[in-house]
């Protein structure tokens, strides 16, 4: 006899994590949500994924850039970044140079073409950011960025207490 797929609730405990109340699953799904909208964009219209749009995104605001840097700054990983960088360099949209300040470093940045592409997707970018965000008020807009660097902040703490 197979399960019901939807068992009743257990009984409600002082400690029971009700996901859809709980923070970080919260977090995720708006997170989620934000990055399928802006995907559309790269995605879609520009064949790019996640990870080439993160890179290309952080070479649009910097002259050039360690891959070890543009992990820390992006939040991929070391894999993704060598993918994205490899995709990204292979159409001709990134190169790498020689770090002078240390030779086994490779230094990115955008090509010509990959500025070309920077320059059609931010404003695409930025409109449907601002499309979101004007669902606050002003102040709430203030105090959304004040709460997410708090929540920041707290979360880094307690990732160094282990």
């Amino acid at each position: 006899m197979s399960q019901n797929s939807t068992s009743p609730p257990l009984p409600a405990t002082e400690d029971a994590l009700d996901l859809a109340e709980f923070f970080p699953y919260r977090l995720a799904i708006l997170a989620n949500e934000v990055s399928h909208c802006l995907a559309q964009l790269y995605a879609d219209r520009f064949a790019l994924t996640r990870q080439e749009w993160r890179i290309l995104a952080v070479l649009g605001t910097v002259r050039q850039i360690s891959g070890t840097a543009a992990s820390r700054t992006t939040g991929l990983d070391k894999m993704q970044v060598s993918r994205a960088v490899a995709r990204l360099e292979r159409d001709g949209l990134i190169a790498r140079a020689a770090d002078p300040a240390d030779r086994r470093n490779h230094l990115l940045h955008l090509t010509a073409a990959g500025r070309a592409l920077y320059r059609r997707i931010a404003p695409l970018a930025l409109a449907r950011e601002r499309y979101i965000l004007e669902a606050l008020s002003p102040e709430d807009r203030i105090a959304l960025d004040r709460i997410m660097d708090t929540l920041l902040d707290r979360a880094k703490e307690l990732q160094a207490r282990g």
